[in-house]
């Protein structure tokens, strides 16, 4: 306990976000692996399981904006920690459920207690963080969500072969309450009141914000091309997290345990793309004090070399291919995030919450056309291949949208 006394607000408060942003990945793509047990157990079809994947996004989409305005007007503080009891609750739900409707409604709980923790955690970045380490944060906070994603193909099997698949959500649902108590213990909404932070930390901060009313139709005009751009990114995104572990368990007749390997190593690629991603916007950012050029095209670069990175998989069906191909893939995705995230702060940061939850509506509403749209295809055509393509189709439109985003037009209410 000392020893994290000794460590400063700020480097606690970003763990705090890294280890939410862990939790809240494992809780929402649990299901992907679980799948294997529950679609099994409820004689599911690929397109009812392509369903249940995508239940969550439907509240998740609508709490996106509410959330983060929510967020802006009454402090990331409470907002997070009545979201995480109403995540932890539905994670645990989902153990008890009996059949496809129940599986739905516990996954549409759970979509409501997430809708708000990104946009709720850009908002307190946006009063913890200076914009110089912003990318930095965002990506490193994504990565770890992205080592939940990573984590969770093995030690989902490994609970649903030792304990069955109920238990992956039990355990994952009471970690969650953990972090909300710890959350509710440490975090203060403005870093002047945090007993433990020192002037010259307090320093480097941000100036503290004053309260606003939201100008909503020219802010959700200015993220709009944000929003479409987070959607073509948001395709992919949950095209991986839905259908990787059934990608390998299916088209390749692995193992389970074997499939849940190789899906791990493709998460774990995108691990160190959100970690690098943040880096290296940050640095371009010092460099060229350009928020276009650290950020838009930087974006376009990756989004690039994503479709590239997928195209090899379209016509050739090798193990080994497939998941070089779909590691680079991920990883190039994943670059993205650290300025994408960034952006809304870069615009609007008295209205952070908000814009995130308006750029992040293009991921939720991705999040919910994506996994059924895949599993159709695949139900219709038999090819496991099919569905990337249009990822690669939506990665080239991102690219062209890019300049459209402008994160150095900053927005004046």
């Amino acid at each position: 306990m000392k020893n994290i006394l000794r460590l400063k607000p700020t480097t606690v408060v970003l763990a705090l976000f890294c280890a939410m942003y862990f939790l809240t990945y494992i809780d929402r793509v649990n299901v992907s692996s679980a799948a294997a047990g529950f679609g099994t157990e409820f004689n599911l079809s690929k397109t009812q399981i392509g369903f249940v994947f995508s239940a969550f996004a439907y509240p998740y989409l609508i709490f996106q904006i509410i959330g983060g305005w929510v967020s802006d007007r009454f402090g990331a503080k409470r907002t997070l920690i009545y979201s995480g009891l109403i995540w932890a609750l539905a994670t645990i739900l989902t153990g008890f459920a009996g059949g496809l409707v129940s599986l739905v409604a516990a996954r549409v709980l759970l979509g409501l207690g997430e809708g708000a923790t990104f946009p709720a955690a850009t908002s307190a970045m946006a009063r913890w963080i200076p914009k110089e380490n912003r990318g930095f944060a965002q990506g490193i906070t994504h990565a770890f969500a992205r080592v939940g994603n990573a984590v969770a193909p093995a030690l989902i099997v490994f609970i649903l072969v030792e304990y069955g698949w109920r238990w992956s959500f039990y355990a994952s649902g009471l970690l969650s309450l953990v972090w909300v108590i710890l959350w509710a213990l440490f975090f203060t909404e403005n870093p002047a009141d945090h007993p433990l932070i020192t002037p010259e930390e307090l320093a480097k901060k941000p100036a503290p914000r004053k309260i606003q009313k939201t100008p909503w139709k020219r802010l959700a005009k200015r993220m709009a091309p944000v929003t479409v751009v987070y959607f073509c990114y948001g395709w992919t995104l949950w095209l991986f997290l839905s259908w990787i572990p059934q990608y390998f368990l299916h088209s390749y007749n692995l193992k389970i345990s074997t499939s849940a390997l190789f899906a791990s190593s493709v998460f774990f690629a995108g691990v160190v793309g959100d970690t690098l991603g943040g880096i290296i916007s940050d640095k371009i950012l010092r460099k060229t004090n350009n928020l276009n050029v650290a950020r838009s095209w930087m974006v376009a670069i990756c989004m690039t070399c994503t479709l590239l990175s997928l195209l090899p998989i379209m016509f050739t069906h090798d193990i080994t291919i497939s998941v070089l191909s779909l590691s680079f893939g991920f990883f190039f995705a994943e670059m993205t995030i650290g300025p994408m995230w960034a952006i809304p702060m870069d615009i609007a940061p008295e209205f952070s919450g908000t814009a995130s939850g308006m750029m992040n509506t293009g991921s939720a509403l991705a999040a919910i056309i994506s996994p059924v749209v895949s599993g159709f295809l695949i139900d219709c055509y038999g090819s496991w291949e099919l569905p990337f393509v249009g990822s690669i189709i939506l990665m080239a439109g991102g690219v062209l949208l890019t300049s459209r985003m402008k994160p150095n037009d900053r927005f004046t209410a």
